[in-house]
Protein backbone atom coordinates (compact mmCIF):
# COMPACT_ATOMS: atom_id res chain seq x y z
CA UNK A 1 0.00 0.00 0.00
CA UNK A 2 1.17 3.36 -0.97
CA UNK A 3 0.06 6.61 0.25
CA UNK A 4 -1.43 9.02 -2.72
CA UNK A 5 -0.03 12.22 -1.35
CA UNK A 6 3.65 10.57 -1.78
CA UNK A 7 2.50 9.44 -5.40
CA UNK A 8 1.13 12.66 -6.13
CA UNK A 9 4.27 14.63 -5.15
CA UNK A 10 6.88 12.34 -6.64
CA UNK A 11 4.95 12.35 -10.05
CA UNK A 12 4.63 16.06 -10.39
CA UNK A 13 8.42 15.94 -9.38
CA UNK A 14 9.24 13.52 -12.08
CA UNK A 15 7.02 15.25 -14.46
CA UNK A 16 8.73 18.51 -13.82
CA UNK A 17 11.75 17.35 -14.03
CA UNK A 18 11.60 15.71 -17.51
CA UNK A 19 9.97 18.67 -19.10
CA UNK A 20 12.97 21.09 -18.01
CA UNK A 21 12.89 24.70 -19.15
CA UNK A 22 13.80 26.28 -22.72
CA UNK A 23 15.26 29.73 -23.41
CA UNK A 24 14.99 31.32 -26.91
CA UNK A 25 16.72 34.39 -27.85
CA UNK A 26 14.13 36.55 -30.04
CA UNK A 27 15.96 39.35 -32.00
CA UNK A 28 15.14 41.89 -34.60
CA UNK A 29 15.25 45.51 -35.39
CA UNK A 30 12.36 47.74 -33.60
CA UNK A 31 9.05 47.88 -35.20
CA UNK A 32 9.43 43.94 -36.79
CA UNK A 33 6.55 42.50 -34.52
CA UNK A 34 8.75 40.60 -31.78
CA UNK A 35 6.75 41.02 -29.20
CA UNK A 36 3.60 40.41 -31.46
CA UNK A 37 5.01 37.17 -32.75
CA UNK A 38 6.02 35.85 -28.91
CA UNK A 39 2.26 37.19 -27.35
CA UNK A 40 0.84 34.99 -30.47
CA UNK A 41 2.57 31.63 -29.93
CA UNK A 42 3.27 31.62 -26.15
CA UNK A 43 1.47 31.11 -23.63
CA UNK A 44 0.22 33.90 -20.97
CA UNK A 45 1.12 36.80 -23.45
CA UNK A 46 4.90 36.71 -22.18
CA UNK A 47 5.95 39.71 -23.95
CA UNK A 48 3.53 41.93 -21.66
CA UNK A 49 4.77 41.04 -18.69
CA UNK A 50 6.97 44.21 -18.57
CA UNK A 51 10.39 45.08 -19.31
CA UNK A 52 11.91 41.97 -18.60
CA UNK A 53 15.29 41.52 -16.13
CA UNK A 54 17.90 43.16 -17.83
CA UNK A 55 20.83 41.27 -18.57
CA UNK A 56 22.86 43.72 -20.82
CA UNK A 57 22.20 47.24 -21.93
CA UNK A 58 20.22 45.86 -24.61
CA UNK A 59 18.78 42.65 -23.91
CA UNK A 60 15.85 41.40 -21.10
CA UNK A 61 15.53 37.76 -19.72
CA UNK A 62 10.99 37.36 -20.15
CA UNK A 63 9.68 34.90 -18.44
CA UNK A 64 6.50 34.42 -16.19
CA UNK A 65 5.45 31.68 -13.56
CA UNK A 66 4.04 28.44 -14.50
CA UNK A 67 5.09 28.65 -18.34
CA UNK A 68 8.84 26.59 -19.07
CA UNK A 69 10.29 29.19 -21.38
CA UNK A 70 12.59 32.08 -21.39
CA UNK A 71 12.64 34.72 -23.84
CA UNK A 72 15.72 36.80 -24.16
CA UNK A 73 15.04 39.97 -26.05
CA UNK A 74 17.60 41.62 -27.80
CA UNK A 75 17.04 45.29 -28.92
CA UNK A 76 19.14 47.55 -30.24
CA UNK A 77 20.17 46.88 -33.81
CA UNK A 78 19.71 50.32 -34.93
CA UNK A 79 22.08 51.45 -32.55
CA UNK A 80 25.55 52.97 -33.33
CA UNK A 81 26.83 51.10 -30.15
CA UNK A 82 25.59 48.02 -31.92
CA UNK A 83 29.58 46.38 -31.76
CA UNK A 84 29.07 46.79 -28.15
CA UNK A 85 25.66 45.27 -28.29
CA UNK A 86 26.57 42.60 -30.27
CA UNK A 87 29.43 41.55 -28.26
CA UNK A 88 27.53 41.59 -24.48
CA UNK A 89 25.25 39.28 -26.25
CA UNK A 90 28.07 36.76 -27.60
CA UNK A 91 29.19 36.43 -24.08
CA UNK A 92 25.79 35.81 -22.23
CA UNK A 93 25.54 32.84 -24.71
CA UNK A 94 28.95 31.86 -24.52
CA UNK A 95 28.48 32.11 -20.67
CA UNK A 96 25.12 30.13 -20.61
CA UNK A 97 26.29 27.48 -22.78
CA UNK A 98 29.27 26.57 -20.09
CA UNK A 99 26.81 26.05 -17.07
CA UNK A 100 26.35 22.60 -16.50
CA UNK A 101 22.53 23.10 -16.17
CA UNK A 102 21.47 22.65 -19.38
CA UNK A 103 18.14 24.62 -18.51
CA UNK A 104 20.48 27.73 -18.78
CA UNK A 105 21.29 27.22 -21.87
CA UNK A 106 20.27 29.22 -24.89
CA UNK A 107 18.65 26.42 -27.01
CA UNK A 108 18.00 28.50 -30.11
CA UNK A 109 17.47 31.73 -32.08
CA UNK A 110 15.26 33.36 -33.74
CA UNK A 111 16.01 36.45 -35.99
CA UNK A 112 13.15 38.28 -37.16
CA UNK A 113 12.85 40.43 -40.35
CA UNK A 114 10.26 42.36 -41.94
CA UNK A 115 8.79 41.69 -44.84
CA UNK A 116 7.54 44.94 -45.76
CA UNK A 117 11.07 46.52 -44.89
CA UNK A 118 12.43 44.35 -48.04
CA UNK A 119 15.86 44.62 -47.27
CA UNK A 120 18.45 43.12 -44.86
CA UNK A 121 20.58 45.41 -42.98
CA UNK A 122 24.18 44.78 -42.38
CA UNK A 123 23.52 44.57 -38.80
CA UNK A 124 21.48 41.83 -39.45
CA UNK A 125 24.23 40.16 -41.42
CA UNK A 126 26.06 40.58 -38.33
CA UNK A 127 23.94 39.23 -35.71
CA UNK A 128 23.21 36.03 -37.78
CA UNK A 129 26.68 35.30 -38.36
CA UNK A 130 27.31 35.32 -34.69
CA UNK A 131 24.48 33.47 -33.69
CA UNK A 132 25.11 31.07 -35.75
CA UNK A 133 28.12 30.30 -34.30
CA UNK A 134 26.62 29.21 -31.46
CA UNK A 135 23.37 28.46 -31.48
CA UNK A 136 20.54 26.95 -33.85
CA UNK A 137 18.78 29.75 -35.59
CA UNK A 138 15.98 30.17 -37.59
CA UNK A 139 15.14 33.47 -39.36
CA UNK A 140 11.55 34.59 -39.33
CA UNK A 141 10.38 37.06 -41.97
CA UNK A 142 7.51 38.66 -40.23
CA UNK A 143 4.36 40.37 -41.73
CA UNK A 144 4.55 38.05 -44.23
CA UNK A 145 1.65 39.29 -46.76
CA UNK A 146 3.55 38.98 -50.10
CA UNK A 147 7.03 37.63 -50.73
CA UNK A 148 8.34 38.48 -54.33
CA UNK A 149 11.20 36.77 -53.88
CA UNK A 150 12.09 38.39 -50.55
CA UNK A 151 12.36 34.45 -48.71
CA UNK A 152 15.11 33.39 -51.62
CA UNK A 153 16.77 36.54 -51.00
CA UNK A 154 17.25 36.57 -47.43
CA UNK A 155 18.28 32.83 -48.08
CA UNK A 156 21.11 34.15 -49.78
CA UNK A 157 22.30 36.76 -47.65
CA UNK A 158 21.90 34.63 -44.14
CA UNK A 159 22.96 31.08 -45.32
CA UNK A 160 23.80 29.93 -41.75
CA UNK A 161 20.07 29.70 -41.14
CA UNK A 162 19.11 26.39 -40.06
CA UNK A 163 15.72 27.66 -41.91
CA UNK A 164 14.31 30.49 -42.90
CA UNK A 165 10.09 30.67 -42.52
CA UNK A 166 7.67 33.54 -43.33
CA UNK A 167 5.42 34.13 -40.51
CA UNK A 168 2.13 36.20 -40.07
CA UNK A 169 1.14 36.60 -36.21
CA UNK A 170 -2.24 37.93 -35.88
CA UNK A 171 -5.12 38.46 -38.34
CA UNK A 172 -5.53 41.30 -40.56
CA UNK A 173 -7.54 43.47 -42.18
CA UNK A 174 -6.09 45.13 -45.40
CA UNK A 175 -7.46 48.50 -47.19
CA UNK A 176 -10.15 46.99 -49.17
CA UNK A 177 -11.61 44.81 -46.26
CA UNK A 178 -9.76 41.48 -46.74
CA UNK A 179 -8.98 39.39 -44.22
CA UNK A 180 -5.62 37.59 -44.14
CA UNK A 181 -5.29 34.86 -41.41
CA UNK A 182 -2.36 34.39 -39.23
CA UNK A 183 -0.08 31.46 -40.95
CA UNK A 184 3.40 29.80 -40.33
CA UNK A 185 3.12 29.62 -36.52
CA UNK A 186 2.12 26.14 -36.11
CA UNK A 187 5.34 25.74 -38.72
CA UNK A 188 7.76 27.93 -36.64
CA UNK A 189 6.99 25.43 -33.65
CA UNK A 190 7.56 22.52 -35.40
CA UNK A 191 11.50 24.44 -37.03
CA UNK A 192 12.02 25.22 -33.70
CA UNK A 193 11.35 21.66 -32.51
CA UNK A 194 13.94 20.45 -34.98
CA UNK A 195 17.25 22.45 -33.60
CA UNK A 196 16.64 22.18 -29.92
CA UNK A 197 17.67 18.92 -27.54
CA UNK A 198 15.39 16.48 -27.70
CA UNK A 199 14.99 16.92 -23.81
CA UNK A 200 13.88 20.51 -24.58
CA UNK A 201 10.96 19.24 -26.68
CA UNK A 202 8.65 18.81 -23.47
CA UNK A 203 9.24 22.17 -22.26
CA UNK A 204 8.50 24.10 -25.93
CA UNK A 205 5.06 21.73 -26.68
CA UNK A 206 4.22 23.20 -22.80
CA UNK A 207 5.16 26.72 -23.72
CA UNK A 208 3.93 27.13 -26.56
CA UNK A 209 0.21 27.42 -27.68
CA UNK A 210 0.30 28.17 -31.57
CA UNK A 211 0.64 24.23 -32.71
CA UNK A 212 -1.98 22.48 -30.79
CA UNK A 213 -0.84 18.86 -32.71
CA UNK A 214 2.95 19.51 -30.94
CA UNK A 215 1.93 19.36 -27.80
CA UNK A 216 -0.97 16.10 -28.59
CA UNK A 217 2.70 14.71 -30.43
CA UNK A 218 4.83 15.29 -27.04
CA UNK A 219 1.90 14.02 -25.04
CA UNK A 220 1.35 10.18 -27.03
CA UNK A 221 5.33 9.85 -26.48
CA UNK A 222 4.51 10.15 -22.77
CA UNK A 223 1.94 7.48 -22.78
CA UNK A 224 3.84 5.65 -25.10
CA UNK A 225 6.30 5.11 -22.26
CA UNK A 226 4.36 4.83 -19.43
CA UNK A 227 2.13 1.75 -21.76
CA UNK A 228 5.60 -0.21 -21.93
CA UNK A 229 6.11 0.27 -18.35
CA UNK A 230 2.95 -0.96 -17.73
CA UNK A 231 3.01 -3.67 -19.50
CA UNK A 232 6.71 -4.84 -17.91
CA UNK A 233 4.82 -4.74 -14.49
CA UNK A 234 1.96 -6.81 -16.18
CA UNK A 235 4.29 -9.21 -17.33
CA UNK A 236 5.39 -9.53 -13.83
CA UNK A 237 2.75 -10.91 -13.34
CA UNK A 238 1.43 -8.82 -10.37
CA UNK A 239 -1.98 -10.18 -8.96
CA UNK A 240 -4.68 -8.52 -9.51
CA UNK A 241 -5.17 -8.29 -5.83
CA UNK A 242 -2.07 -6.10 -5.18
CA UNK A 243 -1.47 -4.00 -8.51
CA UNK A 244 0.16 -1.16 -6.49
CA UNK A 245 2.36 -1.04 -9.12
CA UNK A 246 0.58 0.13 -11.90
CA UNK A 247 -0.36 3.49 -9.28
CA UNK A 248 2.81 5.95 -9.99
CA UNK A 249 2.78 4.47 -13.79
CA UNK A 250 -0.47 5.79 -14.24
CA UNK A 251 -0.32 8.91 -12.44
CA UNK A 252 2.61 10.09 -13.13
CA UNK A 253 1.46 9.28 -17.27
CA UNK A 254 -1.49 11.99 -15.98
CA UNK A 255 0.85 14.55 -14.37
CA UNK A 256 3.26 14.21 -17.64
CA UNK A 257 0.25 15.24 -19.87
CA UNK A 258 -0.49 17.78 -17.69
CA UNK A 259 2.49 19.14 -17.85
CA UNK A 260 3.60 19.12 -21.60
CA UNK A 261 -0.16 20.58 -21.97
CA UNK A 262 0.68 23.89 -20.13
CA UNK A 263 -1.06 23.33 -17.32
CA UNK A 264 -0.67 24.22 -14.09
CA UNK A 265 0.78 20.96 -12.67
CA UNK A 266 -0.55 21.21 -8.53
CA UNK A 267 -1.11 18.68 -6.32
CA UNK A 268 -4.89 19.64 -6.10
CA UNK A 269 -5.21 19.45 -9.83
CA UNK A 270 -3.12 15.66 -10.02
CA UNK A 271 -5.38 14.81 -6.59
CA UNK A 272 -8.88 16.33 -8.33
CA UNK A 273 -7.92 14.14 -11.45
CA UNK A 274 -7.24 10.72 -9.74
CA UNK A 275 -9.39 10.62 -7.49
CA UNK A 276 -12.78 12.22 -9.14
CA UNK A 277 -12.08 10.81 -12.65
CA UNK A 278 -10.36 7.24 -12.32
CA UNK A 279 -12.35 6.99 -8.89
CA UNK A 280 -9.23 6.76 -6.35
CA UNK A 281 -9.82 7.89 -2.65
CA UNK A 282 -8.68 7.91 0.50
CA UNK A 283 -5.42 8.76 2.00
CA UNK A 284 -3.99 5.22 1.41
CA UNK A 285 -3.85 4.12 -2.27
CA UNK A 286 -4.28 0.50 -3.07
CA UNK A 287 -2.96 -0.06 -6.96
CA UNK A 288 -6.13 -2.23 -7.43
CA UNK A 289 -8.48 0.64 -6.99
CA UNK A 290 -7.29 2.74 -10.08
CA UNK A 291 -7.08 -0.74 -12.44
CA UNK A 292 -10.68 -1.68 -11.37
CA UNK A 293 -11.96 1.82 -12.59
CA UNK A 294 -10.23 1.63 -15.58
CA UNK A 295 -10.31 -1.78 -16.25
CA UNK A 296 -14.36 -1.56 -16.18
CA UNK A 297 -13.83 0.89 -19.68
CA UNK A 298 -12.75 -2.18 -21.41
CA UNK A 299 -16.01 -4.71 -21.97
CA UNK A 300 -14.90 -8.37 -21.43
CA UNK A 301 -12.02 -7.13 -19.03
CA UNK A 302 -13.52 -5.75 -16.91
CA UNK A 303 -15.31 -8.32 -15.01
CA UNK A 304 -12.13 -9.79 -14.05
CA UNK A 305 -12.17 -10.59 -10.39
CA UNK A 306 -9.02 -12.22 -9.48
CA UNK A 307 -5.78 -13.68 -11.33
CA UNK A 308 -2.72 -11.82 -12.89
CA UNK A 309 -2.96 -8.68 -15.12
CA UNK A 310 -1.35 -9.76 -18.07
CA UNK A 311 1.34 -7.19 -20.13
CA UNK A 312 -1.02 -6.74 -22.51
CA UNK A 313 -3.96 -5.78 -20.22
CA UNK A 314 -1.96 -3.48 -18.19
CA UNK A 315 -1.01 -1.82 -21.51
CA UNK A 316 -4.54 -1.15 -22.94
CA UNK A 317 -5.67 0.61 -20.01
CA UNK A 318 -2.32 2.78 -19.35
CA UNK A 319 -3.17 3.59 -23.64
CA UNK A 320 -7.04 4.14 -22.70
CA UNK A 321 -6.62 6.10 -20.14
CA UNK A 322 -3.74 8.43 -21.13
CA UNK A 323 -5.08 8.67 -24.67
CA UNK A 324 -8.61 9.74 -23.11
CA UNK A 325 -7.05 12.97 -20.99
CA UNK A 326 -5.36 13.69 -24.15
CA UNK A 327 -8.72 14.09 -26.30
CA UNK A 328 -10.15 16.27 -24.07
CA UNK A 329 -7.30 18.44 -23.35
CA UNK A 330 -7.10 18.86 -27.52
CA UNK A 331 -10.88 19.51 -27.58
CA UNK A 332 -10.44 22.16 -24.87
CA UNK A 333 -7.35 24.02 -26.56
CA UNK A 334 -9.20 23.63 -29.49
CA UNK A 335 -11.95 25.80 -28.71
CA UNK A 336 -9.67 28.24 -26.81
CA UNK A 337 -5.38 27.82 -27.17
CA UNK A 338 -5.36 30.24 -24.24
CA UNK A 339 -8.15 28.16 -21.76
CA UNK A 340 -7.41 27.54 -17.75
CA UNK A 341 -9.98 24.76 -17.65
CA UNK A 342 -10.44 23.83 -13.59
CA UNK A 343 -9.01 20.68 -12.71
CA UNK A 344 -12.84 20.26 -11.79
CA UNK A 345 -13.79 20.27 -15.05
CA UNK A 346 -10.94 18.14 -16.89
CA UNK A 347 -12.40 15.46 -13.96
CA UNK A 348 -15.66 15.89 -15.55
CA UNK A 349 -14.58 15.95 -18.95
CA UNK A 350 -12.20 12.85 -18.45
CA UNK A 351 -15.11 10.70 -16.95
CA UNK A 352 -17.42 11.65 -19.71
CA UNK A 353 -14.55 10.88 -22.33
CA UNK A 354 -14.15 7.14 -20.77
CA UNK A 355 -17.88 6.58 -20.08
CA UNK A 356 -18.42 7.25 -23.72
Amino acid sequence: MQNLDDLLKEAIQKATTERGHINILIAGRSGVGKSTLINAVFQKNLAETGQGRPVTQNTREISRDGVPITIFDTRGLEMSQFRETLSELEKVIKDRSNEKDSNRHIHAAWLCIQEDGRRVESAEVDLHNMLAQHVPLITVITKARSDNGFKNEVIRLLPESRNVIRVRAIREELDDGYMIDPMGLDRLIELTSEVIPEGKRKALAAAQKANLNYKKLQAHKIVAGAATAAAAAGASPIPFSDAAILAPIQIGMVAGITSVFGLELSKGTLSTLVTSAIGVGGATFVGRTIVVNVLKFFPGVGTIAGGAISAATASAITIGLGEAYIAVLAEIFSEDPDAIPTAANLADRLKDKMNG
